[in-house]
Order: C-alpha cells, then structure tokens, then sequence
C-alpha cells in the first residue's frame, strides 16, 4: 500500500493525489500537521533522503522566517525537534510505498517511473 504524506491544502500534494487517483493507485493520504511523524519514522525518512537536511523544503515560508540558530540544527535530535514542531518544513508530498521505497516531490514523469505507469 501507498503511503501519500503532505497537507491537505498543498496543491502539489493534491495534484499529486489525483494522479494516483487517474491512474488507480490505492494509497492513503496522511496529513503532517494532524499526524506529525513520529521521531523513529523522521530517522527512518532522512536516513532515506540522505540526511535531515534532505528533508527540509529550503524554499518554504517557514524555513526562510525561521531564526538562523533553528536552522543550523547540528544533532539528529534538533532536527527532530524541529520537524516535530514545524512538520510543514519537510518536503512534500512524500511518498513510501509499500516496499518501503520513499520518495519526495511530485512530477507527472516521475510518478510513471515510479508506479510502472506508460
């Protein structure tokens, strides 16, 4: 089962949501802020994406009106913090499929690499 993480009023996480509705993809959809993440699931997501830094959406309104010293998190446990307190900063939508494979970002082509779709 598909796994579709993002908010709820994202246009990319809808727009993602409708093209796995087009193309049939059962997933369920999880909002951050009504679900934020567990701090084992955002270890488990960095170790994924390469690092906590990996996850965090730079160009977001959050992160730019966040102080310097919450952006410079130096430990694993400030950026769980801080994703725990601000879920909206990690990059969306993000994707884990049932083989656990997880991706983030929607792009229509990437979506039919990812779902076998022609």
């Amino acid at each position: 089962m598909t796994t579709l993480y993002g908010l709820k009023n994202c246009d990319t996480c809808k727009k993602a949501s409708k093209w796995l509705d087009r193309f049939g993809v059962a997933y369920t959809f999880v909002d951050y802020r009504d679900n934020k993440p567990s701090p084992e699931t955002l270890v488990e997501w960095a170790g994924k994406a390469g690092s906590f830094a990996a996850l965090i959406n730079k160009s977001s309104t959050t992160w730019r009106q966040l102080p310097d010293n919450r952006k410079a998190a130096a430990s694993d446990a400030e950026w769980k913090l801080l994703l725990r307190e601000y879920p909206q900063l990690i990059r969306r939508p993000l994707v884990v499929t049932g083989d656990g494979a997880m991706t983030q970002g929607f792009s229509d082509n990437g979506f039919k690499q990812r779902f076998g779709v022609a």
